[in-house]
């Protein structure tokens, strides 16, 4: 009886993993997460620009914040979904995962690109250099190099299969670096303060800030979450065309 409550479950993991399904559920599910990502970053920025404070030793610098500190959280959270993706591809040959680790790719480059450049043009009258080989920034760098390493191997490897396989290997090794990234401030004296959101003994930052950083962070997340799926039905419909044209192209027989 275990052995088949087991493989029923694996049977409705796939089910639900069906191409087809996931086309009919993102359909419904991109426009109200793009009304929402909408509605979310419009309230962060009003939020950010107009309602929070600014800080009394950066000023109006510290707006920067706004932008720079979810696009860096959005960063190492696209590479645990690809790590994640991964990992279920190459464990249980998820028909979707790998289009989703691929799909997640170039969000997660792009949120990481960000977080680099507006360190940089926050750090620059804060530590008086636009970058320093801290070990936060180091890592994020790292990180950054990752992401192009991963998406250069689907690039240079034609068949998916392969390049999925590949791929995922280099995601699950480079996703150490996440937890290193989270723990430079502690394990290292960096320039960056330690964490003063998400701590055990609660937030250290004031309310008038810590509510537009959480509306523009939900922001850039249902941002994330929908291109994501634009970009996986995108992934599907190009699987579909190149399965198309193999199937439609003939075998050449040998001449004799």
């Amino acid at each position: 009886m275990a052995g088949m409550s087991e493989l029923t479950a694996i049977q409705r993991f796939h089910a639900f993993a069906n191409p087809a399904r996931f086309m009919a559920l993102s359909d419904r599910l991109i426009m109200p997460f793009g009304l929402i990502t909408a509605a979310l970053l419009a309230a962060g920025v009003y939020l950010s620009l107009f309602v929070a404070p600014p800080d009394y030793q950066q000023g109006e610098t510290v707006r920067i914040m706004y932008i720079h500190v979810p696009a860096a959280w959005l960063a190492m959270f696209g590479y645990m979904t690809m790590a994640g993706a991964s990992a279920v591809a190459l464990v249980f040959r998820h028909p979707l995962a790998d289009m989703c680790a691929k799909s997640a790719a170039p969000l997660g480059a792009a949120f990481t690109f960000l977080a680099l450049v507006t360190g940089s043009l926050w750090g620059r009258p804060m530590w008086g250099a636009w970058w320093v080989w801290d070990a936060r920034l180091t890592s994020m760098l790292i990180l950054l190099f990752l992401y192009l390493g991963y998406m250069a191997l689907w690039a240079t490897i034609e068949e998916p299969i392969r390049a999925g396989r590949a791929a995922a290997v280099l995601a699950l090794v480079g996703s150490i670096n996440v937890p290193i990234i989270h723990y430079s401030v502690v394990w290292w004296n960096t320039l960056h303060q330690p964490a003063s959101v998400f701590r055990i003994g609660g937030p250290t930052i004031a309310t008038s800030m810590l509510v537009p950083l959480l509306v523009m962070a939900l922001g850039f997340t249902f941002f994330f979450v929908t291109l994501l799926l634009v970009r996986m039905r995108a992934e599907i419909l190009r699987r579909r065309v190149r399965a198309l044209r193999l199937a439609r192209t003939e075998p050449v027989g040998e001449e004799g």
